[in-house]
């Protein structure tokens, strides 16, 4: 698969992601003890491009990382079937780096450290060889400057631009109108939406004019403007709910494959709700993705409900 022309090409901030566990945060000047420590290959970019490869469907990952990239994440990588023939290692960044603090309460701080995606302009490097050839084009975290470049030279691909975490810190007004004229889709969470209404002065993210608007909103489910119809999409359940950790990323990336074997939009974001159902069952964004036939199987009531 990971020769094949892609359907889906990914952009995103590929971390590793250093997960620990404490019995409560630590005041200034203060050591507790990590109770808990996982290390794994994180970012959105991968969270979405392994999930949607690993379901079948024929994904491109762009992105840069370090030269410090552990070999067996590349290996994780190319095991998924991506292709990741515009993964670029750099010598001028450590890889982005993720530090998720977890307490005794559930509540998460997290420390970021950009790496050479959040600085991609200086690279000099235009990561298109697979965009233009895509059917599809997802935009999540990275350097909204460079991302808006890349955007211009895609010309009649179907592009969604998809903040997440950075819409609050990356994306000013200015930027946020630039790319949704660039773009036919926007993904968001509740809180982002939040943010994007603010910025452009709008009451609803729903308003904007465009093709395709997906707002996920946690355990209520998602809402969605198709071709100007609003489609409400329930939360599928899951057989547990052990970690939220890349749900929303599991969700565009089921998106796209519904997308990928000719389900309607609408139908396809039931199919997101599902694989996402999936992920929530398990710690991490990668360690549960279903297979086909499983999302399809869970999927079905919901599907006929629509009926």
């Amino acid at each position: 698969m990971a020769n094949q022309l892609p359907f889906l090409t990914v952009y995103g901030h590929v971390t590793v992601d250093q997960i620990v566990s404490v019995h409560k945060f630590p005041e200034i000047n203060e050591t507790v003890d990590i109770v808990d420590k996982k290390t794994t290959l994180g970012g959105t970019g991968p969270n979405i491009a392994v999930t949607a490869a690993r379901l079948g469907v024929s994904t491109a990952l762009c992105a840069f990382v370090g030269d410090d990239f552990p070999d067996k994440y590349w290996q994780e990588l190319t095991d998924s079937g991506l292709n990741i023939s515009e993964m670029v290692s750099v010598d001028q960044y450590e890889t982005s780096q993720a530090t998720v603090i977890n307490d005794d309460s559930l509540r998460t701080k997290v420390i970021f450290y950009q790496g050479p995606q959040g600085h991609a302009s200086e690279l000099g490097v235009d990561l298109v060889s697979n965009a233009v050839r895509s059917e599809r084009v997802h935009f999540c975290t990275g350097e909204p400057a460079y991302y808006l470049r890349l955007m211009g030279m895609l010309e009649g691909r179907h592009i969604a631009v998809d903040p997440s975490q950075e819409t609050y810190r990356f994306w000013p007004r200015e930027q946020l109108l630039k790319a949704l004229e660039k773009v036919d889709s926007l993904f968001c969470n509740e809180y982002e939406a939040r943010i994007i209404e603010q910025r452009l002065g709008i009451k609803s993210v729903l308003d904007l004019d465009l093709p395709l608007i997906v707002r996920t909103d946690g355990a209520r489910g998602s809402v969605a403007k198709v071709d100007g119809q609003i489609e409400k999409i329930p939360c599928v359940k899951a057989a547990a709910a052990v970690d939220a950790t890349g749900c929303g990323d599991a969700y565009r990336a089921g998106f796209y494959a519904g997308l990928y074997y000719g389900y309607f939009p609408s139908d396809a974001l039931i199919l997101a709700a599902t694989v996402s159902s999936f992920v929530l069952e398990k710690v991490g964004a990668l360690t549960n993705t279903p297979r086909w036939d499983q999302v399809l199987e869970r999927a079905k009531p919901y599907l006929e409900d629509r009926t």
